[in-house]
């Protein structure tokens, strides 16, 4: 069975930059995407975000609730055995 692994994500569409950062008290991630909250674009957008900051890819990553709000649950699927899920975060 592959590993899973599921954030707490809070996104913050049309941001003049995009960045996912762990929020300081440790409780979930913050997204900052440059998109729209449009026709998924904004949604888009995060799941490319996800698999580029944990080294996956992008069919690994689902959003398994919020789809069409601000808080959302994500899970990553395989593709980040060896550590590099933890050193994602840790940085």
């Amino acid at each position: 069975m592959a590993p899973v692994r599921t954030l707490h994500i809070k996104v913050k569409p049309n941001a003049k930059t995009s960045s996912l950062e762990e929020l300081p008290d440790g409780q979930g991630w913050l997204a900052k995407l440059k998109s729209p909250p449009v026709d998924g674009k904004a949604d888009a957008e995060l799941i490319a975000l996800v698999a580029d900051r944990f080294e996956c890819r992008k069919a690994e990553v689902t959003i398994k609730v919020g789809a069409s709000g601000r808080m959302k649950l994500v899970r990553i699927e395989g593709g980040w055995k060896g550590g590099r899920i933890e050193r994602a975060m840790k940085s």
